[in-house]
């Protein structure tokens, strides 16, 4: 297209009484104004929207946040938190439970996902089971989330089908509503449109006011960092906007499973003689803050004999000796010694030493004791 202007001193007018170049100019800021349109307005239309304009702001945690002051998390303004369950065929995230009780006592709206990591559908099928026997007896206000987002070799048929598969079989175990968690890529590239007209969708996308295109037209969740700060959390933390279509209609709690015993969950411990939780902690592959959280202990330097504790399995470590990894001298405490001595033996931090053992108390440590340095 042309464009003439001109610079006549006698410039033509038209039946309007116009100069012709006022009227070239219109023509002009009419065609860039439309390839304004046409060069933007497709990305408003291909961006995945919100499912409603009622938005809770929620978090998604497991095991890699510690304990979690979930009091302070309340009043810091999060309405709903998504709790890392299970992985695999036979992980329980070792804060799951402790997780699940205290969000649910301070008035959070709790989910629950798992990560999934089955190549074939028969697995699919188990972790399925597996996940549903994890948080049977639980009472979920929020579906149920499959977090598939490793896929090896699959193909992208391979792919879809596991996912159909584990989402069919946890919906008949459970009696609840599921969704599915991807970032926009996957979203869009990965799982197809045949999928996402069967189960919402819970997207991830970083750096974004709106997460991009997707095979979905809305989403019901939107995990906008992984860099989250929350008062009553240390360290990072994802953060999400929830819409309220993620809430299951009624909160009923999940039926029994039949396999359950089949997989690791907490444990009742009854205290012995000369126990101390950093002990107990080794023993049973958890931690003292996991040990204190979970059993509402407020001096964790004083515990009873005879004193039944609830203790969390964390079913990815089989035993006390496999905590005693390589890479770490294994040191047992002896007659006067001291973090800081022990720091300046090892050319290490006592904060270190401290981290890596779950010692709350710097000042307390016990003759026998093994420590990782």
């Amino acid at each position: 297209m042309k464009f003439v202007y001109y610079y006549r001193n006698d410039v033509s007018r038209n039946k309007n009484n116009q100069p012709d170049e006022k009227i070239a100019f219109k023509v002009f800021k009419i065609i860039v104004a439309s390839f304004i349109m046409i060069i933007f307005f497709p990305l408003s239309v291909l961006a995945t929207v919100a499912s409603s304009s009622t938005i809770y702001q929620g978090i998604d945690v497991s095991n890699w946040q510690g304990s979690i002051d979930y009091n302070t998390v309340k009043e810091s303004g999060i309405d709903i938190v998504y709790i890392k369950a299970s992985q695999g065929i036979d992980v329980v995230d070792s804060y799951f439970r402790i997780n699940y009780n205290n969000a649910k006592a301070n008035g959070l709206k709790v989910g629950f996902y798992h990560y999934l990591t089955a190549r074939t559908e028969q697995q699919a099928i188990e972790q399925a089971d597996f996940f549903a026997s994890v948080i049977s007896n639980t009472v979920p206000d929020c579906k149920l989330a499959m977090d598939f987002e490793s896929f090896g070799n699959l193909t992208n048929e391979e792919i879809n089908q596991i996912a159909q598969t584990f989402l069919e079989r946890l919906e008949t175990t459970t009696g609840k509503e599921v969704i599915i968690y991807s970032d926009t890529s996957n979203a869009r590239n990965i799982f197809r449109a045949e999928l996402a007209s069967r189960y919402p969708l819970w997207v991830a996308e970083y750096g974004v006011e709106n997460p991009g295109e997707t095979n979905w037209e809305f989403w019901e969740g939107f995990q906008f960092t992984d860099m989250g700060e929350v008062p009553g959390i240390q360290g990072f933390v994802d953060k999400d906007r929830f819409t309220e279509d993620i809430l299951l209609d009624s909160s009923t709690q999940i039926p029994e499973s039949g396999n359950k015993e089949n997989y690791n969950q907490d444990t009742e411990y009854i205290v012995q003689c000369g126990n101390t939780l950093t002990s107990i902690a080794h023993k049973y592959g958890t931690s003292v803050r996991a040990l204190v959280a979970l059993n509402g202990i407020q001096n964790p330097n004083l515990i009873f004999t005879g004193e039944k504790l609830i203790v969390p399995i964390n079913s990815n470590i089989g035993s006390t000796e496999s905590l005693f990894d390589a890479g770490h001298t294994i040191y047992t405490v002896k007659p006067g010694d001291t973090l800081s001595a022990l720091a300046i033996e090892f050319r290490t931090t006592v904060d270190s030493i401290a981290k890596l053992n779950g010692i709350e108390n710097i000042n307390l440590i016990f003759v026998g004791q093994k420590l990782r340095i």
